[in-house]
């Protein structure tokens, strides 16, 4: 059964049918918390609950903590970018944890990025120390990961393209929007891992809709890849791909031969000057919502809501 924690300045909450119970802990880390079990399953059953409406719920991931992320990892996504899904390696770049923020916070576009996108993701969040060379399996995965979070990894296109510079462009304070909710899994919620639906809206019109089956490298096979080089610890975070629908779209296999034979400096002049054409990319004032759950509502991960604002 799925656990859902909640997080405000000074306290942590489960997330109950009939509101947010307190749970009783020191814990001022995510790792802190899912090592006191305990005081979480003491609080599924407390008797003072207080409306989730009247919190100010900030991100449920504390930092600092490690933030990876992998690299095209959903089919349609794949696709829309003009690859072979079938010749995709598994792929990880890293983020900032210094860009991880609420789950209602401003998403605050610098000054001088032009092309902001959005790509909504599911987090991983692990639950215990997974040394480099651990052993993950299907069986084992619910004893390193935690549970799942909402994220957002928002993007600055001119930034990362040209540079090929994933770190910057996706590192910015706010680029990593997190929550509401950490949902704690069990062996059992694994099974329903697939049928977890990723939506993501701007102003209202759906921009992304497609399930994790759609996934290309599932968390067994992510972790296995990642744990070769990379220690992980309780409450570090885990992103794993987005789905189609992004703004950025590659252009026409036609177009895309002709501008590789033109000097760089020229060939993205022109990329984005086309790209400056396309209206999907995040203005000031753009509401950003996320949902993640699976379409029976018994695995969900609630719902993300952000606005974008120019920096001042």
């Amino acid at each position: 059964m799925t656990i859902s924690i909640l997080r405000t300045a000074d306290d942590w909450w489960v997330h109950t049918p009939t509101g947010a119970a307190r749970i009783a802990t020191p814990a001022t880390t995510t790792g802190e918390l899912l090592a006191d079990r305990p005081a979480i399953h003491a609080a599924i059953g407390a008797s003072e609950i207080v409306p989730v409406e009247n919190l100010d719920l900030i991100s449920p991931i504390t930092v600092p903590c490690r933030v990876v992320a992998q690299m095209t990892n959903y089919a349609s996504h794949v696709r829309d970018a003009g690859m072979d899904p079938k010749k995709i390696p598994l792929t990880f770049f890293r983020k900032s944890s210094g860009s991880i923020s609420g789950p209602n916070d401003d998403v605050v576009r610098p000054g001088h990025v032009r092309f902001l996108d959005y790509e909504a993701e599911i987090g991983l969040v692990m639950g215990q120390e997974t040394p480099v060379g651990s052993v993950i399996t299907p069986e084992t995965i619910a004893d390193h990961i935690a549970g799942l979070v909402i994220t957002n990894d928002i993007s600055a296109r001119d930034l990362q393209l040209p540079k090929t510079q994933f770190y910057e462009s996706k590192s910015y304070a706010s680029f990593t929007p997190a929550g509401p909710t950490l949902v704690l899994f069990d062996a059992e919620d694994w099974n329903r891992f697939d049928e977890l639906r990723l939506r993501l809206w701007v102003n209202g019109e759906i921009r992304q809709d497609m399930t994790v089956a759609d996934m290309i490298y599932r968390p067994v096979e992510a972790l296995r890849a990642l744990t070769r080089f990379q220690h992980l610890s309780p409450g570090d975070l885990v992103l794993t791909g987005t789905p189609v629908g992004t703004a950025l779209s590659a252009p026409p296999k036609p177009v895309e031969i002709i501008s590789n034979l033109l000097p760089p400096a020229t060939k993205w002049r022109l990329f984005f000057k086309a790209q400056g054409r396309n209206p999907k990319y995040l203005k000031s004032g753009d509401v950003i919502e996320i949902a993640i759950s699976t379409d029976d509502g018994k695995v969900d991960l609630g719902r993300q809501r952000t606005t974008v604002r120019d920096a001042r």
